[in-house]
């Protein structure tokens, strides 16, 4: 397998529902877990809810939110997709906007959703 990365120049993914009222913040996306799709690519897809303590320790590699005991341990949104075909790779994670429900790959949790204050999902 090559290390050498395809550009893709077509459009991105929008998850947003406004795309014009958004805040981001930079993270490292964990590649634990990851399952190689068709062609090889550990792809974490845009939309998918991260959390870990990220915004408190920005060292913590984002990971994708686990809910224990009625409480999710979500920050954000992942904001493109992210390949971590060969490890933890940088991306953006939402963390105050208005994510369109039908362009994200899970819905999220009663969970998620009441730990991600600043999120407004919209069908």
């Amino acid at each position: 397998m090559s290390k050498f990365v395809t550009t893709n120049y077509g459009n991105r993914k929008e998850i947003l529902k406004f795309p014009d009222h958004y805040v981001n913040v930079a993270v490292t996306v964990d590649n634990t877990g990851i399952t190689a799709n068709a062609d090889g690519r550990k792809i974490v897809p845009a939309g998918t809810i991260l959390g870990n303590d990220v915004l408190q320790d920005p060292t913590k590699l984002a990971k994708k939110a686990v809910t224990t005991t009625g409480v999710s341990n979500a920050e954000g949104v992942l904001f493109d997709d992210v390949d971590v075909t060969y490890g933890p790779a940088p991306g953006a994670m939402t963390i105050h906007g208005f994510i369109d429900l039908a362009k994200i790959p899970t819905a999220p949790t009663v969970e998620e959703v009441a730990a991600l204050k600043q999120i407004t999902f919209i069908a």
